[in-house]
């Protein structure tokens, strides 16, 4: 049998840690929840896309090495407002027919790109250029600078073109937001969402096991089952000392 006050500390010590750590237990449960019940192809924003959108044939280009004179190491076809564009050595952009080099794109340019890749129907409600994101920018992580056009929908659509080579990159709306902020809490990582390894998840795990098991033993000092087995089996051992 565990002493009554052996058994009392670990009461304390189980009910203060399910105090400290209940709420990020909540928010594991609550997050994990949410995960399991959404489709995470409406999370990227899927319904908002254009599934119909059909590149364009382009004739009479010039070579890419002839449209910037220097050596080529990597090339892209791209289309901008119906125009050709090589995107040359992830760095330039040129147009595919004439040549030309194009600096960046405009704000006229970026909402044709993002009408073209979303759905009919959409309202712009307006546009902005973005040359800095921090850790919690819902387009961290993209290439910079970019177009952020937004929508008057209640998702609160905004989608974003990338000023340099005038790709279409990705949007954002509501329900990738809630996501985005509960898979926060999922990982603790509270900088930058993706990183499993930070010392406040690994502390919160090991108190969590260290919870649960309290709670097992707590169970097993607790349990009248448990305490007339142990209380039999020392009583039995008693009784074989007295026939020695």
């Amino acid at each position: 049998m565990v002493k009554r006050q052996t058994a009392s500390k670990i009461r304390k010590t189980h009910r203060y840690l399910g105090l400290f750590i209940g709420i990020q237990f909540l928010m594991w449960t609550i997050s994990g929840l949410y995960f399991s019940w959404t489709d995470i192809d409406e999370i990227h924003g899927d319904q908002f896309r254009n599934a119909e959108m059909t590149p364009l044939n382009f004739e009479g280009l010039v070579s890419p090495s002839e449209a910037t004179g220097m050596q080529v190491h990597s090339v892209e076809l791209k289309e901008i407002a119906g125009e050709p564009y090589y995107w040359i050595n992830h760095s330039m952009l040129h147009n595919a027919r004439t040549g030309e080099m194009k600096k960046e794109l405009t704000e006229a340019e970026a909402l044709t790109i993002a009408e073209k890749n979303m759905i009919d129907g959409l309202e712009v409600e307006g546009i902005e250029k973005i040359t800095t994101t921090g850790n919690h920018h819902e387009y961290r992580g993209g290439p910079l600078p970019a177009y952020v056009i937004s929508y008057d929908t209640p998702e609160n659509i905004k989608a974003y073109v990338s000023i340099a080579d005038g790709t279409f990159r990705t949007l954002r709306h509501r329900d990738w937001r809630w996501f985005d902020f509960l898979w926060m809490t999922h990982t603790m990582d509270y900088e930058g969402r993706d990183d499993f390894n930070t010392f406040v998840l690994r502390a919160f795990s090991l108190l969590g096991l260290i919870t649960v098991l309290s709670g097992f033993l707590l169970w097993f000092i607790s349990s009248p089952t448990m305490i007339k087995w142990t209380g039999n089996k020392k009583k039995g051992k008693k009784v074989k000392r007295v026939k020695k």
